[in-house]
């Protein structure tokens, strides 16, 4: 790379240029859903429904509001039916049912007898690019005062959009944010301009990059939408972290009279081998979320992988020959002196000897911290993502608010039960609808329907079919005998089945993450000590972030900093298991960070003791560094109006604080000091397994 770094330097600008074109047709391409689990009984239910029968769920729900007049007034009736006409001829729309067509149904017709449904179908599944543009459509046209009546426009179609809608407006904030500061502190971490440049090259290459992957996997299977915003904090993360590590390294090696070329070599053989060992590590973290069967999680492990591995390539084969074309520049445009050349024993160093001259009362004072935080964990509940992780003031969250509160029951989020060759059970089916209606939150159930040898009964819900509340009356459905062959489906279904598969993959995972954790950092220790008090760490630190996303975000603190969101009383389980996965990756980057520098010292014929501080002193500052950067740019998410963003930005960036001061800069040179040279012990016919430094 050095010696062909102009070519390697070329090579590397037009690649990032033509990732980020192709890339960039991924936005068209990505779905605001995904939280179906594609094995379950509710999507068996979901296929049979919409390609044996061909029956489809309403796109837009729009709820006719006539003020202080009966839905079936006269008046009324003739407005509506115009209004559903006009609707009919839309672009896109199918078909069309509401109470005044349909025979005046009282499901269709709220408690009060004031409103009434008017249900839209459309081309596309629930959550699709198609039926976020028909919502898109029904938002701007059909919401509002319309010939004395007032609609209020609803439905998967209208939520989908306005999510899509508000987390791409979000993003390009949060990026205006981060982005600018970000730059900012490198100049002020690397105390020079062309080196604090760096980094976001090799952030903005892996973004672009990960945008490409991206694309090239949407082609084959669904992509969410929601990936964006890891892939952005991530990219821009990772690649500064990674950058710090091997700038940091080069410039240190320039400082001690060495060549260009020698410093390149010496910053590949041991920053370059801490950046492969660490991003292998974050990879094979977020690699376990592609085993949970949701698409919506899928999408991150596809978009936290890729990004991970060209945030490697990107410091690993970009940065390299950047740094060879430099040379001696990269300190040029001089900031803060200071920063440029570190001293080799300062305050970090100090800080270490000061915790292993205490390292019992250091452990004990940071448990009881940690604890203090992992406390509210008691009250955490969890639930899917739905119109309420909208700004309250949203038109999508007014009018399933509406929805909720005026109908009998949930009219546009039906149970769907379907008898499989129930022909000629009539007495058994009668039995069992009369026991489904005895069912606490089923307010109705409809006469049974027949399809050929198969039978259909439709049920509706008192409740919000994406909760705990739903859950369990799912769970009470299915516990009632039925007749041989009953599937459950419909959302409060598909929701059950969803948290129900991530709860039977967790185990699964967290057993990959563990073992694959632990088999890495003893190839790049040599310890079997190191590993296991590693993953230990990591799970009080993560202990304690989900103890502050509860005490926020359903015990509703701390609205006056991280901006007001409507309070559920839940946290979305699938942005719970992937803050639960990035922090985990993200803390076990920053122990390598740490464990190589003090390794190579200790190697060096240092003491434990000594190894440490210098070790500390070496590595804090860039950990520190890029847990304060990765922290800016998540923490820039905590402005999104979308809850479950807003709650990521905030668990990521307090964990990665929490990792980089009480864990890597108290506990860990603590236990370290207690463990003394049984720090690196291992069984000798293990280490032929263990990498050198």
């Amino acid at each position: 790379m050095y010696r062909r770094r102009k070519a390697a330097v070329i090579f590397f600008i037009i690649g990032i240029l033509a990732a980020g074109g192709i890339g960039s047709i991924v936005f068209s391409r990505l779905d605001s859903g995904g939280y179906s689990n594609p094995k379950s009984d509710s999507y068996k239910v979901y296929d049979y429904i919409h390609n044996t029968l061909k029956v489809t769920d309403p796109t837009i729900a729009i709820v006719v509001d006539a003020g202080q007049t009966d839905v079936s007034d006269p008046t009324v009736t003739q407005k509506a039916l115009a209004l559903e006409a006009k609707i009919a001829k839309e672009p896109g729309v199918t078909k069309t049912l509401s109470y005044w067509s349909s025979g005046q149904p009282i499901s269709l017709k709220s408690n009060d007898g004031k409103a009434a449904f008017i249900l839209v179908y459309g081309k596309g599944e629930a959550f699709s690019p198609e039926s976020s543009k028909l919502g898109a459509f029904f938002q701007d046209h059909y919401d509002g005062k319309v010939d004395g009546l007032t609609l209020y426009s609803g439905g998967v179609g209208v939520v989908g959009n306005a999510i899509t809608k508000k987390i791409s407006k979000d993003l390009s904030i949060s990026e205006a944010i981060s982005i600018p500061l970000t730059f900012i502190l490198l100049a002020f971490v690397f105390g020079a301009l062309a080196a604090s440049a760096m980094p976001l090259v090799v952030g903005v290459a892996a973004i672009l990059g990960a945008f490409f992957i991206l694309y090239l996997i949407s082609l084959f299977t669904t992509v969410s939408i929601y990936a964006l915003n890891l892939t952005t904090g991530m990219g821009l993360g990772l690649g500064i972290d990674y950058a710090l590590l091997m700038v940091n390294r080069f410039r240190e090696e320039l400082h001690h009279g060495n060549s260009v070329e020698d410093s390149l070599i010496t910053t590949l053989k041991t920053a370059g081998k801490t950046v492969f060992y660490s991003g292998l590590t974050v990879f094979v973290t977020l690699l376990s979320l592609t085993f949970f069967p949701l698409p919506f999680l899928k999408s991150f492990g596809y978009a936290g992988t890729s990004v991970v591995a060209l945030a490697v390539a990107g410091a690993l084969f970009g940065l390299p020959p950047i740094l060879a074309l430099v040379g001696p520049k990269v300190d040029k445009g001089v900031i803060r002196r200071s920063a440029i050349t570190p001293k080799e024993d300062g305050r970090w160093a100090q800080t270490a000897r000061m915790v292993m001259k205490r390292p019992v009362a250091v452990v004990l004072l940071a448990l009881i911290v940690l604890g203090i935080f992992a406390a509210p964990l008691k009250n955490i509940a969890f639930s899917q993502g739905d119109s309420r992780m909208l700004p309250a003031s949203n038109p999508a969250a007014i009018a399933t608010a509406i929805q909720a509160s005026r109908f009998p029951g949930q009219t546009s989020n039906p149970i769907e039960i379907i008898v499989m060759n129930g022909v000629g059970k009539d007495a058994e089916i009668a039995n069992y609808s009369a026991e489904l209606a005895k069912v606490p939150g089923v307010v109705a159930v409809t006469p049974p329907q027949t399809y050929g040898s198969d039978i259909r009964i439709v049920a509706y819900e008192s409740m919000l079919p994406r909760t705990p509340e739903a859950q369990k009356m799912i769970h009470e459905v299915r516990a009632v005998k039925s007749p041989e062959g009953t599937l459950i489906g419909g959302v409060a279904a598909d929701y059950t089945d969803s948290q129900d598969g991530i709860a039977h993959t967790l185990p699964w995972a967290l057993g990959w993450i563990a073992l694959s954790v632990l088999i890495l950092i003893f190839i790049f220790t040599g310890s079997i000590i190191l590993p296991i008090k590693a993953v230990l760490l990591n799970f009080l630190s993560l202990a304690a972030t989900m103890g502050a996303l509860t005490w926020v975000f359903i015990d509703g603190h701390l609205q006056w900093l991280v901006g007001s969101f409507t309070l559920t009383g839940t946290l979305d389980t699938s942005i719970v298991i992937l803050i639960s996965v990035v922090v985990f990756g993200l803390s076990m980057d920053y122990e390598l960070f740490l464990l190589s520098r003090i390794r190579e010292e200790h190697m060096a014929g240092k003491s434990n003791i000594e190894s440490v501080a210098t070790g500390l002193q070496r590595s804090a500052r860039i950990i520190t560094a890029a847990a304060v950067l990765l922290a800016v740019v998540f923490a820039a998410f905590i402005t999104s109006g979308v809850t479950s963003i807003k709650s990521m930005g905030f668990g990521v960036a307090l964990a990665v604080i929490l990792d980089a001061t009480i864990v890597r800069a108290l506990l860990v040179p603590a236990l370290m000091r207690l463990f003394g040279e049984r720090n690196w012990w291992a069984p000798a016919f293990l280490k032929r397994f263990t990498i050198t430094h």
